[in-house]
C-alpha cells in the first residue's frame, strides 16, 4: 500500500525525462495507468497559441484518462499546460518526440499508444509524421484506438494537417497561394490520399491552417480543384486562422473556439456547390493558372466565428446547417481568389440528372440508414453501370444493367461516411451525387 501510494504521489510531483536514441519522453502526471472510457472526437487548432477553451473540450473528451503528445520537434511545453493549466483532470501527459523514423518501431511508444485515451500531435513539419508514420505500427495503432476504444485526438498546425482522408503533405516544401493559384500542377503541390490517420467525418476533407497569417484561402481551394481533377472526388475543406479551433464530436457537430468579437477568429467549411450540374474546373491544368469561376459561385463557403464558449456551430452530417454563421461564395478568375457573399447550400433537394439523356433520377432517404432507394422517372435503358464509392474513390458496390425503374441498396454493411453514387450511361457520360450514412 505503502509503495503505491508513493508511486502516486511521485507521479504528480515529478516530471521525468528519459533519454533514448530514437525518441525522448517527458512525462507528467500518475504513473499508474488510469481506465477510463474516453468520449471521442477530434480537435482542429489552426496554430500559433492554442485555444484554452478548445484545449479543455479535448481534454475533457478523454474522460480523466491519460494523453499521449507525439510530436518530431521541440519538447515537453504541452505535460504542464494540459495536467494542471486547464483545471481538467487528466491522469497524465506524456509527449514523445521523435528523434528518427525508427522510432516508430519502438514497443514503448506502442504501449503508450494503447493506454491513452486522447492523442495530440503538436505542430511542427507534417512530412516528418507521415514519413515517420505512414504504414507503421504508429499510425495502425492511432487509427484502431480510435475506432475500438473511441479516443479523442487532436492537432495544431501541422497536427492538424495530418487529420483529414486527404492531405497536403508538403514533402517537398510549403507553397504560398499565390504560386499554387499560378500553377496548380506546381512540384511543391503535393496532395496525398494514401490511408493515414482515419476518421469518418474527415475521411473526405483537406484541412489548412494559419489560414490568417499567411493567407492560405487561394491554396486551400486549389488542393480542391487537384483532388476533384486528379481523383474525381468533390473533396471539402476545413480551415482554421491562427488562435481558432474546430472540435468535433461523435455526433459530427462541429464547434468553433476562438475569440471573437476580441479577436477576428475564423474557420471555414468550404465545399464544391453541389447545386451546379458540373463543379470542374474550367481550367485546372500544368503550367496555367486556376481558373474556377462558374458564374462566380464555384465554391460555397461557411465563415464562423470562433467564441469562447463554442456557441457557433456547423453540421458534418450533411454540410449545409449551420449556427452563427455566413454563407459565401469564392471562386478563382484566371489565379485570382475573389470572395462574396453566397446564399445557404441547399445539396439534399437537387436530384440527380444526366442532361445528354434528359432522364431524371431521385434518390432517398439522404441520409440514409439501412438502405438508400435509387427512382428513375423514365425506363433506365440508357444507364450502363451503377456503383458506390468510399470518400477516397474505391468502390465499394457495383451494380449493372439491366435496372429496374426502382434500385433499392442495401448499405447496411457500410460504416458510417461520405459516400458517392455514380451513374454511368451508354454514352459515356457520368451523374455523381453524394449520400451520407448514418
Amino acid at each position: 500500500m505503502k509503495q503505491t501510494l508513493l508511486l502516486l504521489v511521485l507521479g504528480i510531483i515529478l516530471n521525468t525525462e528519459a533519454f533514448g536514441q530514437t525518441f525522448t519522453s517527458y512525462f507528467t502526471g500518475i504513473a499508474i495507468d488510469s481506465i477510463s472510457t474516453p468520449n471521442g472526437g477530434v480537435c482542429l487548432m489552426g496554430g500559433a497559441t492554442e485555444n484554452d477553451s478548445a484545449m479543455a473540450w479535448f481534454l475533457q473528451q478523454a474522460n480523466g484518462g491519460d494523453i499521449l503528445v507525439l510530436r518530431a520537434s521541440g519538447s515537453d511545453g504541452y505535460n504542464n499546460y494540459m495536467y494542471s493549466g486547464l483545471n481538467v483532470n487528466v491522469n497524465s501527459v506524456e509527449t514523445i518526440v521523435f528523434n528518427s523514423a525508427s522510432a516508430s518501431n519502438e514497443p514503448y511508444i506502442h504501449q503508450k499508444i494503447e493506454k491513452a485515451e486522447g492523442i495530440w500531435f503538436a505542430g511542427g513539419n507534417q512530412w516528418d509524421y507521415i514519413s515517420y508514420w505512414r504504414n507503421t505500427p504508429v499510425d495502425s495503432l492511432i487509427n484502431e484506438a480510435i475506432s475500438t476504444r473511441n479516443i479523442v485526438i487532436g492537432g495544431t498546425s501541422a497536427g492538424m494537417a495530418i487529420l483529414g482522408g486527404f492531405y497536403f503533405s508538403a514533402q517537398n516544401g510549403t507553397i504560398s497561394s499565390s504560386t499554387a493559384l499560378s500553377n496548380p500542377y506546381n512540384a511543391n503541390l503535393t496532395i496525398d490520399s494514401l490511408p493515414f490517420i482515419s476518421n469518418n467525418y474527415l475521411s473526405d476533407v483537406i484541412t489548412d491552417t494559419h489560414y490568417d497569417n499567411p493567407d492560405r484561402k487561394g491554396r486551400h481551394i486549389v488542393f480542391l480543384s487537384r483532388i476533384l481533377v486528379d481523383y474525381g472526388i468533390a473533396a471539402k475543406g476545413i480551415a482554421c486562422d491562427e488562435y481558432t479551433a474546430v472540435c468535433i464530436n461523435n455526433n459530427g457537430i462541429a464547434k468553433v473556439y476562438g475569440d471573437y468579437p476580441a479577436d477576428d477568429d475564423n474557420a471555414y467549411f468550404i465545399q464544391t456547390n453541389c447545386e451546379l450540374s458540373n463543379v470542374t474546373p474550367e481550367d485546372c491544368t500544368p503550367g496555367n493558372p486556376l481558373d474556377w469561376n462558374l458564374g462566380n459561385e464555384a465554391i460555397k463557403v461557411y465563415n464562423v466565428k470562433g467564441t469562447s464558449n463554442g456557441a457557433n456551430t456547423f453540421d458534418l452530417n450533411d454540410w449545409e446547417s449551420g449556427v452563427g454563421g455566413t454563407w459565401e461564395d469564392w471562386y478563382i478568375n484566371v489565379g485570382v481568389l475573389n470572395e462574396q457573399a453566397g446564399l445557404q447550400l441547399n445539396c439534399l433537394s437537387v436530384s440527380l440528372s444526366d442532361l445528354n439523356q434528359n432522364q431524371t433520377i431521385s434518390l432517398f432517404p439522404n441520409p440514409a440508414d439501412n438502405y438508400v432507394v435509387i427512382q428513375f422517372d423514365e425506363f433506365p435503358h440508357t444507364v450502363k453501370s451503377l456503383r458506390i464509392e468510399n470518400s477516397l474513390g474505391q468502390i465499394i458496390k457495383r451494380y449493372s444493367y439491366p435496372f429496374s425503374m426502382e434500385v433499392i441498396i442495401n448499405t447496411s454493411d457500410l460504416h458510417s461516411g461520405i459516400y458517392y453514387i455514380d451513374i454511368t450511361y451508354n454514352d459515356g457520360s457520368l451523374v455523381k451525387r453524394k449520400v451520407i450514412i448514418m
